[in-house]
């Protein structure tokens, strides 16, 4: 008909049928001229007036949505759907309290309460009351108790709430009137697993398999059972089964991986964490991962490679840059070293690791003055610290500064006389010196 500019007349019905079709469909200028030809033969249908509403709060035409509403309630004042249509205008504007004010009303006009109750459970999440959200999606499962959607929301309230005990209550109680409901069992599992009640939910996992053998979800929750459980191998196959079911994941690779080196298989491993890198080149945990395997290998060069690849993706991170420097150290690339761990304390990392290996790479490069800021810095961080005080009696004796050193020195052997030895590793030529030593003996004479 709008194709020729010809006049069909088509009834109520049939207008209906078409306009709900092009709204499913996301078609929606098709459907506001269908709604337009079906008012300019049936002018008092409500229903079409109805689904106008819809169309405007699709386009987000608040006003006009608004306005046509009041005329319809002015026909129809007992019409549920009227009060339905406001409350979304309601949840629009952030006013959900209201919406459930409007939700409330059309409960009393209706005798299909499940949607009502459905979309009051919503603006209750809106507003964190989740003791409401779930009373009211409660209210769903007893009328049809394959409201999956009702059940996830009234267990997501639980996990707000950090009731995962009055979960487990809730879902076993569920699933005596609904045994054979997989999606129930699942999350019966997810709840004993947070309770760290692993064989619980193994078997909560095994049933939900067992009811539906291609759910995926199942298969992935009872594989993380058993790597909690210490069952890496059986773990391992629950994660084949679920790359069989459906397109490999590099989670799943990377969960592979990460069983085959719990079990020492480290080739194995590496060919998972590389699906890992193939699926998804973005994933930088994998490339993490084959860093640290080849770096457990002593495979320095490779877990140069592989840092490089973490780092492209990720350069603000201070694990990666610790890493790096630790690599490079093992390279004997000590520019590298120094440029990793000047990253990590520049990205917050200001642990005594930090600040004591960048402070010993910058000494053996012979550059005493940047050790000895770094080293002070620490010192502002870390009072007491017999690593840091023993390198300065070190940095200040080299830099001829031997007041400094000694009085460095004294602190150092207050906090952990035993720990001078590390004098000897790094500045023999300081430990050796007479003074120094006459200090060491002294101090250990006077302790005794």
């Amino acid at each position: 008909m709008l194709k020729t500019n010809s006049v069909y007349f088509f009834d109520l019905v049939e207008f209906e049928e078409i306009i709900i079709h092009y709204i499913d469909a996301g078609k929606v200028s098709l459907a506001k001229k269908a709604v337009k030809l079906g008012l300019e033969q049936h002018p008092q249908s409500i229903d079409l007036k109805l689904l106008m509403v819809e169309l405007y709060l699709t386009d987000n035409e608040i006003d006009k949505a608004s306005k046509l509403l009041k005329s319809i309630e002015v026909l129809e004042p007992h019409n549920e759907e009227v009060f339905i249509q406001k409350a979304t205008i309601e949840s629009k504007r952030g006013s959900h309290k209201e919406a459930i004010i409007n939700l409330e009303k059309a409960l009393s006009f209706t005798d299909d309460k499940i949607d009502v109750w459905s979309l009051m459970g919503m603006e209750y999440l809106y507003l964190d009351d989740f003791e409401n959200a779930r009373l009211s999606f409660s209210k769903c499962i007893a009328v049809d108790y394959e409201d999956y959607s009702a059940l996830y929301n009234i267990v997501y309230c639980f996990d707000m709430e950090k009731q995962h005990e009055e979960a487990i209550i809730y879902l076993n109680s569920y699933l005596n009137k609904n045994p054979y409901c997989e999606v129930a069992w699942h999350q019966l599992g997810r709840q004993y697993f947070v309770l760290k009640l692993y064989k619980e939910a193994l078997t909560s996992f095994d049933y939900a398999v067992l009811i539906d053998e291609s759910f995926i979800g199942g298969y992935l929750e009872k594989a993380k059972t058993l790597e909690e459980l210490g069952n890496y191998q059986e773990a391992i196959d629950n994660y084949l089964i679920t790359l069989e079911l459906d397109d490999p994941t590099a989670f799943a690779f990377v969960r592979v991986g990460e069983c085959y080196e719990k079990l020492n298989k480290l080739d194995a491993a590496i060919s998972y964490y590389k699906k890992a890198v193939h699926e998804d080149p973005l994933l930088e945990k994998a490339w993490i991962l084959l860093t640290n395997v080849y770096f457990q290998q002593e495979n320095y060069q490779k877990a140069a490679y592989y840092i490089a690849k973490a780092l492209k993706i990720d350069e603000d991170n201070a694990l990666y840059w610790r890493r790096y420097s630790e690599i490079n150290l093992k390279l004997s690339f000590f520019e590298e070293a120094v440029s990793g761990f000047r990253n990590c304390l520049k990205l917050g990392d200001n642990s005594p690791e930090i600040y004591i290996g960048l402070t010993d790479v910058l000494s053996f490069l012979g550059e005493f003055d940047d050790a000895l800021h770094v080293l002070l810095d620490a010192r502002k961080v870390y009072k007491d610290f017999a690593e840091v005080e023993y390198r300065l009696v070190g940095l200040f004796f080299v830099l001829n500064k031997e007041k400094k050193a000694f009085t460095h020195l004294i602190n150092g052997m207050k906090i952990d006389y035993e720990y001078h030895t590390i004098l000897n590793e790094l500045y023999p030529t300081v430990y050796d010196h007479v003074e120094i030593q006459k200090l060491l003996t002294n101090f250990k004479k006077a302790t005794e």
